[in-house]
């Protein structure tokens, strides 16, 4: 009866391993899993990816009539984008300080933030160029960013743009600062997205907080 019992517990407990077993995800699963929404996404969304020799090839442009989207293959980003906006791109050797509006969702769940309809609470940012390297940092009291990932390190993927794009400040009302469009993947994201293996979709703007 002993030895039945003993049996008994060896089955439940092999059955127990081989569930937790199955559930449970590797890298490479969730990787898998982060392409598919990708993937998802660009078809739900009907955009159009060119490769980075169209993109130079127009210009460096994207035409948002056909909504196109470059794939960027050193990053694996991809990007549109919506206006290059006045003034000038960033100087090599330049650090200063720019107005960042966004909206962030995550692709795995939907979840959305933003600064969109907070007129007098906007993100700053430090921003450097040294070479063909951007970096930028949060400012951390003028920063829903900040506040939502409790770091002042702006992820490599939202900086994709910066050689593509100008920064200025509008002067008129015809004038559009530079605004884009991203599917960052958790490799070019902040600690969430890197932790948990999420891909994200961002619209940002940029513009200077003062002109030149």
């Amino acid at each position: 009866m002993l030895r039945k019992n003993i049996f008994a517990l060896m089955a439940i407990g092999c059955l127990t391993a081989l569930v937790a077993c199955n559930d449970y995800e590797t890298y490479g699963d969730k990787k898998d899993k982060e392409r598919e929404l990708i993937s998802q996404f660009i078809s739900d969304s009907t955009i159009v990816v060119i490769d980075e020799s169209e993109f130079h090839a127009n210009g460096d442009i994207t035409d948002t009539q056909k909504n196109e989207f470059v794939y960027l293959n050193n990053s694996g980003v991809y990007m549109q984008i919506v206006h290059k906006g006045v003034g000038t791109p960033l100087k090599d050797g330049e650090n200063t300080m720019l107005i960042m509006r966004f909206k962030e969702m995550c692709l795995e769940d939907t979840t959305v933030l933003d600064n969109l309809e907070r007129a007098y609470d906007p993100d700053f940012l430090k921003v450097k160029r040294s070479g063909t390297t951007y970096t930028a940092s949060y400012v951390q009291n003028l920063s829903l960013m900040y506040s939502a990932y409790s770091s002042t390190s702006v992820p490599a993927g939202l900086l994709v743009a910066f050689p593509y794009i100008n920064v200025g400040r509008a002067r008129t009302e015809n004038d559009q600062i530079s605004k884009v469009r991203l599917i960052v993947p958790h490799s070019q994201g902040h600690t969430i997205a890197s932790s948990y293996v999420y891909p994200y979709y961002y619209e940002l703007s940029f513009q200077r907080v003062k002109d030149l």
